[in-house]
């Protein structure tokens, strides 16, 4: 909500975070679900993305327990082995699903963007 009301969308991130796409990369894709039905929901995703080689693994927190958001919801992390090709496409097939509240993709939302890179000494930073 934030974001899309922002006239400014900074995002901040390490360089640990910097892929040429997500599927591949060992880094999860956060798509944040209702609790209601969890299970059927994140079978839905992982069908979804079943082309990507997608494994499906709910979130957890404390005494591994669901995390839980601060709107009360839980996050199902999507781990991608293939490029997901065009992210709006599939970010519309994700949004659609009964029991997806929203996912960790900004498409076209950052008005600028900061890549924090940790160098050692004399070392060139790559960005």
């Amino acid at each position: 909500m934030i974001e899309g009301a922002s006239k400014k969308f900074v995002v901040i991130v390490d360089e640990s975070k910097m892929v040429k796409h997500i599927g591949g990369s060992k880094m999860a894709l956060p798509v944040e679900i209702v609790p209601f039905c969890w299970k059927f929901t994140a079978e839905r995703l992982r069908r979804v993305m079943e082309g990507y080689g997608c494994e499906a693994k709910l979130r957890l927190g404390e005494k591994g327990k669901a995390f839980v958001t601060d709107n009360g919801n839980y996050i199902v992390d999507m781990y991608l082995e293939k490029d997901m090709g065009d992210l709006n496409v599939v970010s519309d097939e994700i949004l659609r699903l009964p029991g997806v509240v929203e996912h960790g993709m900004f498409l076209d939302m950052a008005s600028t963007v900061i890549i924090a890179a940790l160098k050692k000494r004399g070392e060139e930073s790559q960005y």
